[in-house]
């Protein structure tokens, strides 16, 4: 009996570490890519391989390193950091460099990563370099707007913003704190022709772990994108121009279905 039941342990604890092929949409305990397959890393942990400037006639600042400070007291609107290999990116000194953007194009895909910002600054990731979540000092908002952390930002028609999509509630920490979004993001649809029959979505985002959004259409790029067009695959930018920000555990995987609960 001893040996039955130690079997059908062994068994569970198997079909525990077997990949799903659904996704509920969830955090469930620690970050994703330390507990579920099929995750990848888009940093290397020592230098901006894979990654280029947007702007290659612009000096590209953003830099490496192993870990950033932010002093409440005395710099409560910078974060600053040593240059060294490491697992960490920062855009540059002053906060204020060209936007940074994969080399590697993606389609459907689960984007998992970390970010920090200080007091008051401002900075956002764009999917396929065209749809964008923003990053912002939020902490404390009552009422968040889709200009707050977390938000879709709106679109630029005719001089003034159309649409974008607020954050259900306000899930940010304070500045200098250590923040994550985790988003589960379909790519626009196109005929044999290459015209669009469906609009990009945020199928679901997550804020620190907490549901913000669930399946908002994309109607088209959001203010300040790249100048590419909408397509199939396209690559991830993260905006370096508004203001000091860093990112590290920046993972990556394909798609997979998103049940409902």
């Amino acid at each position: 009996m001893r040996w039955i039941g130690w079997l059908a342990l062994a068994g569970a604890a198997a079909l525990a570490q077997k990949p799903a092929a659904e996704s509920d949409g969830y955090m469930h305990g620690d970050a994703p890519y330390l507990t579920e397959d099929g995750w990848r890393p888009l940093l290397n942990g020592t230098d901006l391989s894979g990654w280029k400037g947007q702007d290659a006639a612009k000096p590209n600042e953003w830099f490496t390193t192993r870990g950033v400070v932010w002093n409440r007291f005395y710099r409560p609107k910078d974060l600053s950091a040593r240059k060294m290999p490491g697992g960490t990116i920062l855009n540059g000194p002053a906060g204020r460099t060209v936007n940074l953007v994969t080399e590697e194009k993606f389609g459907d895909i689960e984007l998992y990563l970390e970010f920090m910002v200080p007091a008051g600054s401002n900075s956002g990731v764009y999917l396929h370099g065209l749809y964008e979540i923003q990053i912002f000092d939020s902490f404390g908002v009552l009422s968040p707007t889709s200009s707050d952390c977390g938000g879709v930002y709106w679109r630029w028609i005719d001089n003034r913003g159309v649409g974008g999509a607020a954050p259900k509630i306000n899930a940010s920490r304070r500045p200098g704190e250590w923040q994550s979004f985790w988003i589960w993001f379909r790519a626009p649809r196109f005929d044999a022709s290459g015209k669009k029959t469906e609009n990009a979505r945020f199928l679901r985002v997550l804020h620190n772990g907490i549901p913000i959004h669930d399946n908002v259409e994309l109607e088209g790029p959001t203010r300040a994108h790249m100048n590419i067009p909408e397509a199939a695959t396209n690559p991830i930018m993260l905006q370096g121009d508004h203001g000091p920000v860093a990112f590290r555990n920046i993972y990556v995987r394909p798609l997979r279905t998103l049940v409902k609960r």
